[in-house]
């Protein structure tokens, strides 16, 4: 068996030996969308190169190439004694260079709670470590990827650039800010050696009581989500980045959090094609690298009760065949309940490929999904054959990104494209096309720092994605205290005591404004946060709401004298909405989803492109 793997060894570097190059020493920049061997190569030359790659390949190394998934540690050698704890016990091996080799990974996915994301240099140094083991050990180096939608998703904080996210995108409006975005995000990614990122979300939202997409879409209106997910898959492309549309066939009309249950879509086929079929159609004439699934029942495409991550009349049928994909698919997590409501976690990945996907992403237990498709293969319920057509599948990203050349990033690469001043004033320019005037009676805004200086901000305090000792609420103040305004800051937190509520009342006295942060307020647990906006309102202190997740709660708030919509609560968002306040500039967005009344859902508040101006 010794000699065997050797001998593979031996032939995966002389197939990959004109690819690229081992070194850190190679440039950190994106190669892009460049074949390895040059861009005259022609689709079948390029089958037939990384066709003897797979051939090189033992069987086990094949079923490592299709998962993608976590490892714990800031170091892929040295990961420190609690990482290592974890890997030892999770993945049966002590480093994430370990796990790379132990199970012949094709991919890792960052997280913050891995331990993975500490710093630039220390992320690029992780993704150099872990390449090195991946070409060590297979000869062909990983697909790196992360969650990083930005807005209510962001795994890497600053100094990497905080944009704003799809749904701020969508009240923008602007095709070329959103290409812009995907273009920033995707530079700084490639620096740190992260080629993949798991955006944009394709979903089209229209369910105000969506508890898991919602802000993370670019909004109601299927040709605008269309023409946003376009931007943003040609952003990314631009960066050298694989974009992934998700989550197919459709997440946008969901009561049900596919992470914890299992969502049922009750669409028609004819509802399905009209409204969420529109942004996969116009991701895969994109180009896009990469389609994720969805953990969800759509009865009208599949009655089986499967959910569309396990269903091949889905995933095989209508995304293949129908819509006519070859690129690749990936599942969303398999330690979701959605997809383990109806299988168990080592029937589950054996369905994904059968159904035929392409990447299983992050599966709760590795050993037991890995020895699953292994022992799927070897007793013929998978032919090689198909696990081989996936491998080639992902060959081909790597290839068209310019992995299987160039693998490794350097610290300079990281210093030049990482948080650099163009990034961050772009995204300071963008949010502040994003934020949302929905309400301005007798003109109360802009304020003035001559007649208006006192304010409270005060309201939800929502914590920062990455960071959970910087929240919202102060974070507001401390912008509005630098244009001159004199700030008081009183968080009262997601659902504030009576105690609490009468503070901040008695706070606003002797004030020349209130500025009041509310964040999904239709949820029952949000009825403190209303009792404060109403007793807020009615101290007679003329009060500001900015709704910094969902912009559905102005329909549930009675007495504001101005409302804002931000769809994020990051320093990008909030530095807008105080510019915004301050009258330094117009509020340039519009609503990209309707509003629909508390009283009566049946009828419409703001509808889609409701904004105001300061001039209106």
């Amino acid at each position: 068996m010794a000699d065997r793997n050797l001998s593979r060894r031996t032939l995966l570097a002389a197939a990959t030996a004109t690819a690229f190059a081992a070194g850190v020493t190679s440039s950190s920049t994106a190669a892009g969308h460049t074949g390895a061997t040059g861009p005259h190569e022609s689709a079948a030359a390029r089958d037939r190169r990384l066709r003897r790659m797979i051939s090189a390949m033992s069987l086990e190394q094949k079923v490592g190439q299709v998962f993608c998934t976590w490892v714990a540690g800031r170091d892929a050698d040295e990961p420190g004694a609690e990482a290592a704890e974890v890997n030892q016990r999770l993945l049966g091996v002590r480093s994430g260079a370990e796990a790379v080799a132990r199970w012949h990974l094709g991919g890792v996915i960052y997280f913050l709670w891995s331990g993975n994301l500490v710093e630039p240099h220390q992320i690029a140094d992780l993704s150099n470590g872990l390449q090195r083991a991946a070409v060590d050990s297979c000869g062909v180096p990983l697909l790196i990827s992360v969650d990083q939608e930005h807005g209510a998703i962001v795994r890497i904080g600053p100094p990497v650039t905080q944009l704003p996210g799809a749904m701020a995108l969508g009240a923008g409006g602007s095709v070329r800010d959103a290409r812009d975005a995907g273009r920033i995000a995707g530079a700084e990614l490639a620096a740190l050696g992260i080629r993949q990122n798991y955006a944009p979300v394709a979903d089209v939202n229209v369910n105000p009581a969506n508890p898991v997409i919602n802000v993370r879409s670019f909004g109601a209106d299927p040709r605008a989500a269309s023409r946003m997910v376009t931007a943003q898959i040609h952003g990314y492309e631009d960066a050298g980045v694989a974009a992934c549309a998700k989550h197919f066939p459709g997440h946008g009309d969901t009561t049900v959090d596919s992470h914890y249950g299992l969502p049922v879509i009750n669409h028609t086929r004819q509802e399905w094609s009209t409204l969420d079929a529109p942004p996969f159609r116009a991701a895969i004439a994109a180009g896009v690298d990469a389609i994720m699934t969805a953990h969800l029942q759509v009865p009208a495409l599949d009655p089986s009760g499967d959910p569309a991550t396990l269903s091949r009349p889905i995933i095989d049928g209508v995304l293949r065949k129908e819509l006519g994909y070859d690129g690749v698919i990936v599942t969303d997590a398999l330690n979701m309940r959605g997809v383990l409501t109806k299988y168990g976690e080592e029937r589950v990945p054996v369905l994904a490929l059968k159904a035929g996907v392409d990447q299983l992403l992050y599966p709760n237990n590795l050993p037991l999904a890995w020895n699953a498709v292994l022992k799927a293969v070897r007793e013929g319920e998978i032919t090689e054959a198909r696990l081989e057509e996936s491998i080639l599948r992902l060959l081909r990203l790597k290839d068209r990104l310019g992995l299987l050349r160039r693998p490794y990033v350097t610290h300079a690469g990281v210093d030049r494209t990482v948080g650099v001043r163009r990034h961050l004033a772009a995204a300071d320019r963008i949010a502040e096309n994003t934020t949302t005037l929905l309400v301005n009676r007798d003109g109360l805004l802009p304020l003035s720092r001559r007649r208006q200086r006192r304010l409270l901000v005060t309201g939800a305090d929502q914590p920062f994605p990455t960071d959970r000792t910087r929240s919202s609420v102060p974070a507001l103040g401390a912008a509005l205290g630098g244009l001159g305004f004199t700030v008081t800051a009183l968080p009262t937190g997601l659902s504030p005591a009576p105690e609490r509520i009468a503070e901040a009342v008695a706070a606003a006295r002797g004030q020349d404004a209130v500025v009041v942060l509310t964040y999904d307020v239709a949820t029952a647990a949000a009825g403190g946060q209303r009792t404060l906006v109403e007793r807020l309102a009615d101290s007679g202190v003329p009060v500001i709401q900015l709704a910094v997740r969902n912009p559905y709660d102005i329909a549930r708030l009675n007495g504001v004298d101005a409302a804002l919509a931000l769809y994020g609560w990051t320093d990008v968002e909030l530095r807008a909405a105080a510019r915004t306040i301050a009258g330094r500039n117009e509020p340039g967005g519009a609503l990209p989803v309707p509003v629909p009344r508390a009283d009566n859902p049946t009828r419409v508040l703001f509808p889609v492109g409701h904004g105001l101006s300061y001039d209106d």
